[in-house]
C-alpha cells in the first residue's frame, strides 16, 4: 500500500472549551492540560481499544484473525498469503474478477509459487449524493461488520472514492493438509526469496496471514490482453454465431495459464457457467496432472490449481505429463472427451506448451478437430512461432489431419474420422476448421518464455496438485490431519479389476510388482471383461475410458481413497 511521510498524519485535535466562569485563568488551565494529554498521547502505550491501528496507515485490527484496510482508486495490495476478502463499500478487482460491495465473501491464495495476487482500488461511479449522504451510507454498510470505534477510524479520512475491505484469516483443508508436508510447509509463509523485493511488513495484515509485496512483482495484465479478453465477453454475450469456442495457446512460459484465470473470471461476471476443456497434461487447471479433461466452472479462480481442485464432468487418464510418446492416443482422448460438451455454454480450451516440431503438428490437429471460433496465440517478442490464420490453418496439415483447401470448407476432411464421426463432428461443429478470428497477444512481463526465470519448477507444481486433490480426504476438523494409512480403505476383489501400466512395457509376472504402491487411475471399462483365475485382468493396450478418481495399490489387497461416492465405482 501507498506510504505517507509521518507528518502528513493528521494529529489529534482538541478543542478548549471554558467552564461555567468562563474566565481566561480556566481558559489556560484548560488549554495546558490539554497539551500535556496530546503530549502524552504521542508515548506508546498498551491499546484499551478493540480496533487496534497498523503503523502502516489504513489497516486495523477488528478482532483476532479479522481487520478493515481502505483502498484507494488504482491503489494495489499485492501480497503472498491467503485471507478471505470481502469488499464493504465500493468495488475492487482481483485477477480480472470485480468485488462489488454487498457481494460474498472470496477466498484469495496467492502462495511464492506464483506471481502475487494483487487487490486494485476501482474508481468509483460519480454519484448525485453529497458528502454527508455518501458518508452515512458507508457507515450502514461498516454497521453489520464493525464496532462503533473502528467505524470512527476508517471513516476519519474517508474519501467516496475509497473502497473498504474486510479481510479475515482463511483455514483451509487442502492448504493444512499441504503445509503439513515439511518441504511445502513455507509456500504461504513470511520467509520470500532473496530476489523478491517486498514492501515494509503490516504487522496487522500479517497476523491474518497477508504479507506485503512490492507492486511491480504482482499478476499483471496487459493492456492489450484485457482488451483481448473484452472482445471475448462480448462474442459471448452475443453468441452471433452460437456459444463461442475459445482455444488459448502458446509456448511455455508466457502466462497462459494466468490469462485463462483472467478470462474465466472475466467472463463469469456475466455468464453463470463456463465449460472448460484441459489438453495441458502437465500443467492441469483443475484436476491432477496426467488428465484430459471438461469441467464446467461456475465459481472463480482466485488460485493456483493445487487449491482449485475440482470435480470433472468427463475425465481421461492418460497417465503421462507428456503426450510426445503417444500422440495418437492424445488426440483419440480428446476426442473422447469432447462429445460430452453440448454446446450451450462457451467453451475455453487449454492446450499445451509444446509448439515445435510435432508439438505444432498436434495443435493443429487439435484445431481442425474443435473447429475454435477464436483462436488466443500468445507469445514473446523473440517468438518463432507462425501465427495462425485462418489461411495457414486451411492450408496446414497436422499429425494426423490433412491440409484443406477452398473448395473443401464445407467436408471437414479428418483423415482419421470415419463415415459415422463425420457426421457427428458436422453436426456438432457448423464452423469449418479455419473459419475462426485470431487475437495474438505478446507477453511483455519479466521473463516471459524463459523457463530458467520460473519462480518454482513444473514437478513441484505437479505434486501440490496431487497433494491439493488427495486433501478432499480430509473432511473432518481442518486443524487436524489425517494420515493416508489412517482412512478407512475400499477393499475390491482383484478378479474385479483390470490393470495396465502405461508409462512403460512391463513383463506380465512383474506388473504387481509396478503397481504395488503407485498412484493409479480408477477408470471404468465399458467393456465387460471377467478374470479367468482371482488376479486381475492383465490389459494389452491402455483403453480410452472415464477416470472416476484416483487410488494407491498394495500387493495384498486395493486401497483406494478416491473422493468419490462408492456407487460410482458399479461394484
Amino acid at each position: 500500500m501507498k506510504q505517507r511521510p509521518a507528518t502528513a498524519r493528521p494529529g489529534p485535535v482538541y478543542k478548549i472549551r471554558p467552564g461555567k466562569s468562563g474566565s481566561v485563568k480556566n481558559r489556560h488551565a484548560l488549554s495546558e492540560r490539554c497539551k500535556l494529554a496530546a503530549a502524552s498521547s504521542e508515548a506508546p502505550r498498551p491499546s484499551t481499544s478493540a480496533c487496534q491501528e497498523s503503523p502502516e496507515p489504513g489497516a486495523l485490527l477488528v478482532e483476532e484473525g479479522v481487520c478493515v484496510t481502505v483502498l484507494q482508486p488504482g491503489e494495489k495490495l499485492a501480497f503472498v498469503g491467503k485471507c478471505v476478502l470481502t469488499c464493504l463499500y465500493g468495488s475492487v478487482r482481483v485477477l480480472g474478477l470485480t468485488i462489488k460491495s454487498s457481494e460474498v465473501p472470496y477466498e484469495l491464495f496467492s502462495p511464492k509459487t506464483h506471481a502475487p495476487l494483487a487487490i486494485e482500488g476501482v474508481k468509483q461511479k460519480k454519484k448525485c449524493k453529497t458528502r454527508k449522504e455518501v458518508r452515512a451510507e458507508a457507515r450502514v454498510r461498516l454497521r453489520a461488520y464493525l464496532s462503533v470505534d473502528c467505524r470512527r477510524k476508517v471513516l476519519k479520512n474517508f474519501k467516496p472514492s475509497c473502497s473498504i475491505l474486510l479481510l479475515e484469516r482463511l483455514e483451509d483443508t487442502a492448504v493444512n493438509y499441504i503445509l503439513s508436508h515439511p518441504e511445502y510447509a513455507r509456500i504461504f509463509g513470511t520467509k520470500l526469496k532473496k530476489n523478491t523485493d517486498s514492501a515494509p511488513s503490516d504487522p496487522v495484515l500479517h497476523s491474518i496471514g497477508v504479507h506485503l509485496c512490492d507492486p511491480e512483482t504482482a499478476v499483471t495484465i496487459s493492456a492489450d490482453a484485457a482488451s483481448a479478453a473484452q472482445q471475448l465477453v462480448s462474442a459471448c454475450l452475443e453468441e452471433d454465431n452460437g456459444c463461442p469456442v475459445i482455444l488459448v495457446c502458446g509456448p511455455k512460459d508466457v502466462g497462459k495459464s494466468t490469462y485463462n484465470r483472467y478470462l474465466i473470471n472475466q467472463l463469469l461476471q456475466h455468464i453463470p457457467c463456463i465449460e472448460y476443456l484441459d489438453c495441458d497434461l502437465g500443467q492441469t487447471e483443475f484436476t491432477p496432472p496426467g488428465c484430459i479433461s471438461l469441467i464446467s466452472i461456475t465459481k472463480p479462480v482466485l488460485g493456483p490449481p493445487f487449491t482449485q481442485q475440482r470435480d470433472p464432468h468427463k475425465m481421461v487418464y492418460f497417465g503421462e505429463t507428456s503426450c510426445e510418446q503417444d500422440m495418437e492416443r492424445f488426440i483419440e482422448s480428446v476426442k473422447y472427451i469432447i462429445t460430452s460438451y453440448k454446446r450451450d455454454q462457451p467453451l475455453i480450451i487449454n492446450t499445451m506448451g509444446w509448439v515445435r516440431g510435432f508439438g505444432l503438428l498436434l495443435l493443429i490437429d487439435l484445431i481442425h478437430l474443435l473447429s475454435p471460433s477464436h483462436i488466443v496465440q500468445m507469445s514473446t517478442r523473440d517468438s518463432v512461432m507462425e501465427p495462425l490464420t485462418p489461411q495457414y490453418i486451411k492450408n496446414t496439415a497436422g499429425f494426423m489431419t490433412k491440409a484443406q483447401s477452398q473448395a473443401q470448407r464445407k467436408s471437414r476432411s479428418l483423415e482419421f474420422l470415419d463415415e459415422e464421426e463425420l457426421d457427428y463432428s458436422e453436426q456438432l461443429y457448423p464452423r469449418a476448421p479455419g473459419d475462426h478470428h485470431l487475437i495474438q497477444i505478446e507477453s511483455n512481463f519479466t521473463g516471459a518464455g524463459d523457463t530458467d526465470n520460473m519462480l518454482c519448477h513444473n514437478w513441484i507444481l505437479r505434486d501440490l496438485a496431487m497433494l491439493g486433490y488427495i486433501s478432499k480426504l480430509q473432511q473432518f476438523d481442518p486443524d487436524q490431519i489425517i494420515p493416508l494409512n489412517g482412512l478407512l480403505p475400499y477393499e475390491v476383489p482383484f478378479n474385479k479389476v483390470a490393470l495396465r501400466v502405461m508409462h512403460a512395457d512391463v513383463a506380465p509376472s512383474h506388473i504387481m510388482y509396478s503397481a504395488n504402491a503407485s498412484w493409479v487411475g480408477l477408470c471404468h471399462i465399458l467393456d465387460d471383461i471377467h478374470s479367468q483365475s482371482n488376479g486381475p485382468v492383465l490389459l494389452t493396450q491402455v483403453p480410452i475410458c472415464d477416470c472416476l478418481g484416483f487410488g494407491k495399490i498394495y500387493m495384498d489387497f486395493v486401497l483406494s481413497h478416491p473422493p468419490l461416492p462408492f456407487c460410482s465405482f458399479g461394484f
